[in-house]
């Protein structure tokens, strides 16, 4: 069997050279004429009412922890006297659905019918891992995990499932995928991306676009996607959520810029904005990134949103602005076309202000909304902006809790297992311990029901942990459970040690708990010290001991690491987190996982996979790391060709076979080594993979085919360029040289 893999490279075109006529990122049949017609028609007000974004607290009230009321008055004084085009945000916890039907319609009925022009409402909402403010939704794990599966199929099943619930609610437009390169290991929301490169980054974040969109994102299962955040927001230089990063151009444009440019490729119709900075300027105000690269270069023609008051963050927080009506001025020059303000009418009032005055241009305000307007018309919104009824029939069904399901078992990645510990029998008595055992809270992470996805009480009932699903697995007289350990400190570690005398196996479930943007900084890197103590303690005892490591960001372990037997890397898995845990452990589900990101040994000294020769990499775990319970060999890796000229493609194959005795899937990865060139070369690049599913004995032909696009690199005049010269192409343990005349 032969099996091709010929994903095209992200176009090398996004980084110096014009893409005009190859991005149909508007793919529509919107009529120009007809939006223009209908902004001349609009007054200032109104247009820049349809820029400001105000978020649901405005103009709601709580009833309970799952419902919220509307505001009559706030909610017309917001839509039909300030004109206001979006509202965001969930209100403060995740809604029912009949509720979430019932805000919308409200919200759109006012819009559409109690307005001069009757322009509708574009709702946001974070759905970053499912329709995550809705009661009851289906949640997938985290991205983070979903980029471990190495599987592009179920992100783009995630997106379909999420969309059309978000359809179901209502909502239409998903502040998701969170592009950001996850290179800085403190960060706190590397786990809502798709890891450390730049090619997997890409791949993922296009597959799931995609999946939200379609071919016709005005149809009724279809919403529109936003990609955030833009540009190199994940790499600040302390590690803490919005401070300072420096990177320079050439960096900027070869690692941070690829997974954006194929997200326009791929058709998303709105960015929103990094909140940070950049070698000194706020992104928010630089009009290089957000309409030089971002519209001349990649040719997107979309609307531009900022994140939460970021606008106002350049004057109070960033400093670049000496007030808000300089701070407004600065960002809609800059190329920002709609504000988050997101809890007043300031950014409404000082605009309009500084149209009047001549300091903004009418010209300006008309191709903001212009492009509002176009995402508008092109998710149907002006045709039917109410919530689709005739989807809540699909909403959270038993086949898309499945493919969650699915999802988090493909993620999980077993990153060692001496003596072949794992699976467990599931006659054998078991410890079960540690601060993730036994919470719903930690498998899902942040965006989950709250901001901070640390409501426990919120979750449901229905579904279980870790220690819940093992209990289920192999019977309660046969599991014991002790906490041991809080997250940040000691508990009865004692009392863990004596039953784990009692038990055959100890299962050590540790890790971080929920958390999100800011709140969720640290300043180490190093799991907390309780935990570490729990686990070497148990690991004293002479028992075997499993470790599950159930975290966003890799906490460093070095210390309790060599002394465990097994350990498993669970991610955010989601709401199905702990079955599909309970599964690998007991062997009902073989892990084929891989690391996205480097694991790092310390705290210090982090080296991504793709470093340069001149830098050690001394990983706990590599990245594309991940272990299986069965094995897979690969041979005979061929070349078409040993010499080619540089524009030409490169058709590389391999034979994987899975010489175990149990069905396994493996994934297959190709990298590539630009040996010498006029920019010091990283030692190697991931520049394709695959998923294969083999039966034991059973062996494929797996086919990549390279392009120039990654032969290419930027080069010193921050342009694309190939050098002719030696290259290597590598498979698992094989590799094989090439020469570009």
């Amino acid at each position: 069997m032969l099996k091709k893999q010929m994903i095209s490279a992200v176009a090398w075109v996004f980084l110096g050279v014009g893409m005009t006529g190859c991005v149909e990122a508007m793919r529509s049949d919107v009529r120009d004429d007809k939006i223009a017609a209908l902004v001349s028609k609009m007054t200032l007000e109104e247009k820049v009412g349809q820029m400001t974004q105000l978020t649901l607290e405005v103009v709601t009230r709580r009833i309970d922890d799952r419902r919220i009321e509307l505001d009559m008055d706030k909610l017309r004084h917001a839509i039909v006297k300030r004109h206001v085009g979006s509202i965001l945000n969930c209100g403060g916890a995740a809604n029912t659905l009949d509720n979430w039907q019932q805000i919308i319609t409200i919200i759109q009925d006012i819009s559409t019918k109690e307005t001069r022009l009757g322009i509708p409402n574009i709702y946001g909402i974070d759905a970053i891992h499912g329709v995550n403010y809705t009661v009851g939704a289906t949640l997938f794990p985290q991205s983070i995990a979903m980029a471990a599966t190495g599987n592009i199929d179920l992100v783009r099943i995630e997106g379909e499932i999420t969309a059309r619930e978000m359809r179901a609610c209502g909502l239409a437009w998903n502040f998701n995928p969170v592009l950001d390169l996850g290179r800085q290991p403190l960060w706190s929301r590397l786990w809502e991306g798709y890891g450390e490169d730049p090619w997997l980054c890409a791949q993922f974040g296009a597959a799931y676009i995609q999946g939200q969109q379609g071919d016709n994102i005005a149809a009724p299962d279809r919403v529109a996607t936003c990609m955030k955040h833009y540009l190199g927001y994940s790499t600040p230089l302390s590690g803490k959520d919005r401070t300072p990063a420096w990177i320079p151009d050439r960096m900027l444009r070869e690692l941070y810029l690829p997974p954006f440019a194929a997200a326009v490729k791929a058709g998303t119709p709105t960015v929103m904005v990094n909140s940070s900075e950049i070698n000194g300027i706020p992104v928010h105000s630089s009009r290089y990134i957000l309409t030089e690269i971002l519209r001349d270069e990649l040719g997107f023609d979309g609307f531009v949103v900022t994140d939460w008051e970021d606008i106002k963050n350049l004057y109070t927080r960033e400093k670049v602005a000496a007030n808000n009506r300089e701070a407004v001025k600065m960002a809609v020059m800059a190329g920002v076309d709609m504000a988050m303000v997101p809890y007043d009418y300031s950014f409404t009032d000082d605009l309009i202000d500084l149209v009047k005055s001549g300091e903004v241009p009418m010209a300006r305000i008309d191709e903001a909304v212009t492009r509002i307007l176009k995402v508008k018309y092109r998710l149907g919104l002006f045709a039917d902006p109410y919530p689709r009824m005739e989807l809540v029939a699909q909403f959270a069904s038993r086949e898309s809790m499945q493919a969650s399901f699915a999802a988090a078992r493909e993620a999980i990645t077993l990153l060692k297992n001496e003596s072949g510990l794992l699976p467990l029998a599931k006659d054998r008595k078991v410890l079960v311990t540690g601060p993730t055992a036994n919470l719903l809270s930690v498998l899902n992470g942040g965006w989950t029901i709250t901001w901070q996805g640390d409501r426990e009480d919120l979750y449901p009932q229905d579904k279980m942990t870790v220690l819940e699903a093992i209990r289920d697995k192999v019977g309660a007289d046969n599991c014991l459970y002790v906490p041991g350990a809080s997250f940040d400190e000691e508990i009865d570690i004692q009392a863990a040690v004596e039953n784990a005398r009692k038990a055959d196996v100890v299962i050590a479930c540790i890790g971080e708990r929920p958390y999100c943007e800011t709140p969720g900084n640290i300043n180490d890197l190093t799991l907390e010290q309780g935990q570490l103590n729990l686990v070497q303690a148990l690991e004293r005892t002479g028992k075997p001991v499993v470790m599950v490591l159930i975290e966003g960001r890799p906490r460093v372990i070095r210390t309790i690491a060599d002394e465990a037997d097994a350990v498993v890397m669970a991610y955010l898995p989601g709401m199905e987190g702990g079955l599909a845990i309970a599964d690998v452990l007991f062997g009902d589900t073989n892990p084929s996982g891989k690391l996205p990101f480097t694991y790092p040994k310390y705290a210090s000294g982090f080296v991504t996979y793709d470093h340069k020769n001149s830098e050690r990499y001394d990983a706990q775990w590599p990245f594309g790391h991940g272990l299986s319970y069965t094995t897979f060999s690969y041979a005979n890796l061929k070349l078409s060709s040993d010499t080619i000229a540089a524009d030409e493609p490169l058709r590389v194959t391999v034979e994987v076979t899975n010489t175990g005795t149990r069905p396994g899937k493996e994934i297959v990865h190709l990298y590539l080594s630009d040996l010498v060139r006029s920019v010091t070369p990283p030692v190697r690049q991931l520049k394709r993979f695959t998923k294969v599913d083999l039966a034991p004995g059973q062996t494929e032909i797996v086919e990549f085919t390279l392009t120039p696009d990654d032969y290419s690199f930027v080069g010193r005049d921050n342009k694309p360029t190939i050098e002719p010269g030696e290259f290597r192409v590598s498979v698992a343990d094989f590799s094989k040289g090439f020469t570009i005349k």
